[in-house]
């Protein structure tokens, strides 16, 4: 028999997690507890929208919500470099925690005064340690250049290349670079020689990608996922809609 690779993928998703992507671990977990093998987080840190590291918290008194991000470096690094090179900004964490109190108690505070990466997505994934939620399982990181010359070749995908004095995430299409403004607005990436270690696929090549090298028999996915996901390209995966959980949008605080 084949043991059991249960997968799950997210981006960074907020210095403290979406209650979403916590929905996903303990859905992995259940389902471990259930059939056996292992558990892989994918973690998609390759993205470069910053707002998918939006945390959403409510004031302790009020129960108003509010959104946290961090702040980077310059703007081409907040717009257009990936996660795992988005430079977190001086001062940031210090006013952060100047904050954290109208929101969050002390021992949840002090494992944010821990964590020091200087980058967006090293400074989740540490955190998300302290928390206690990387526990038994292994992390997969698609910006890792050995985890992209091991994958499948894809034809729709992004490359991280040079642009103004940062790496940018920039899609290619039709023997060019572009970064994306908005809307229909995009810039012109010079166009440079690249290798598969600089490459990361595209929403709609993702899967194959990172099944080429995690080989998972059971794949843990969000209702959004489950909305684009072409499971039919994968028919040796089996796929678990993750387990409801409420306010899914918002950052989870527990640490019990």
């Amino acid at each position: 028999m084949t043991t059991p690779i249960i997968c799950f993928g997210q981006q960074p998703s907020g210095f403290f997690p979406k209650r979403f992507l916590v929905s996903k671990i303990l859905t992995a977990h259940r389902l471990k507890d259930e059939i056996g093998g292992e558990i892989v987080f994918f973690y998609h840190d390759s993205d470069h929208d910053p707002r998918e590291t939006r945390t959403v918290l409510r004031h302790r008194t009020t129960d108003e919500p509010a959104q946290l991000n961090f702040t980077f470096e310059n703007k081409t690094q907040r717009k257009f470099s990936p996660l795992y090179l988005k430079r977190i900004s001086d001062g940031w964490k210090e006013k952060t925690i100047l904050q954290l109190p109208n929101y969050v108690g002390h021992p949840l505070i002090d494992l944010f005064k821990k964590t020091t990466a200087s980058n967006v997505a090293d400074f989740c994934l540490e955190m998300y340690g302290y928390m206690g939620l990387l526990e038994g399982m292994t992390v997969v990181r698609s910006s890792s250049p050995e985890f992209r010359n091991k994958a499948r070749d894809i034809t729709d995908f992004f490359v991280d290349v040079p642009y103004d004095n940062e790496i940018v995430r920039a899609r290619f299409a039709d023997n060019a670079l572009k970064l994306h403004e908005g809307g229909n607005a995009y810039v012109d990436v010079p166009l440079v020689d690249f290798k598969k270690e600089q490459l990361s696929p595209t929403r709609d090549s993702r899967l194959l990608w990172m099944q080429s090298v995690i080989n998972c028999t059971h794949y843990v996915a969000g209702a959004g996922e489950r909305a684009y996901l072409k499971t039919e390209e994968a028919p040796e995966i089996e796929f678990v809609t993750r387990d409801d959980i409420d306010r899914s949008e918002e950052a989870y605080i527990d640490l019990s």
